[in-house]
């Protein structure tokens, strides 16, 4: 059953939970060599069809450890309403990782809108830019499951930050400017509201 939020923004409901959990000061893929990628990702349709309209400029810059086949890149289509289509297209996994992995645990999409002088998320699935933030039932949370497979981003000691402070970019490029400082407005308004419930205990 589905939490019940009091906030919506941009037609998503926000989990509080984004301002409290626990998480890393920031990526660092040189330290966990991009783990959050290893077990693949769901893209929209329109994110598919956008691959694979320049998979051959990624196949170019694919190493070894990734297939060069665009018929093996992608699961097979399913419906899912958190996904703007309607349709939800899962990566596959290879040697371990998302086909999309390079050995040095860098994303090949990402590298190659880096290469072309364009924004770095400009071929990036958004479920692949918000992670440890998900859209799950029409509500912007925290990827709780897919985070507790983490070697380093779910060890107490290294989570010295939180998600909403740790992932501020990635909220801005989801939510546009208006609707990240909404949401700044309504954890400021809910942090507030938790103290004065700590203090009547």
């Amino acid at each position: 059953m589905q939490k019940k939020f009091e906030k919506q923004i941009n037609g998503l409901w926000i989990d509080p939970l984004i301002f409290t959990q626990k998480f890393v000061h920031h990526c660092d893929i040189h330290i966990c060599s991009g783990e959050c990628c290893y077990y693949g990702v769901y893209t929209d349709l329109k994110e598919y069809e956008k691959i694979m309209g320049i998979k051959e400029r990624i196949i170019k810059s694919m190493d070894e450890t990734q297939p060069k086949d665009p018929d093996v890149w992608f699961e097979e289509q399913e419906e899912d309403d958190d996904f703007p289509s309607g349709i939800a297209v899962g990566t596959e996994v290879h040697n371990g990782k998302c086909v999309f992995l390079d050995k040095q645990g860098f994303c090949t999409l990402q590298k190659i809108a880096m290469e072309e002088g364009e924004f770095k998320w400009k071929y990036k699935p958004i479920y692949c830019i918000l992670f440890p933030l998900v859209i799950f039932e029409g509500a912007l949370t925290v990827d709780d499951e897919h985070l507790a497979r983490m070697h380093y981003c779910s060890v107490v000691s290294n989570q010295v930050s939180t998600v909403f402070e740790c992932c501020k970019n990635e909220l801005l490029h989801l939510l546009g400017e208006e609707g990240f400082q909404e949401l700044e407005e309504y954890r400021k308004v809910y942090l507030q509201k938790q103290v004065g419930v700590e203090s009547a205990k």
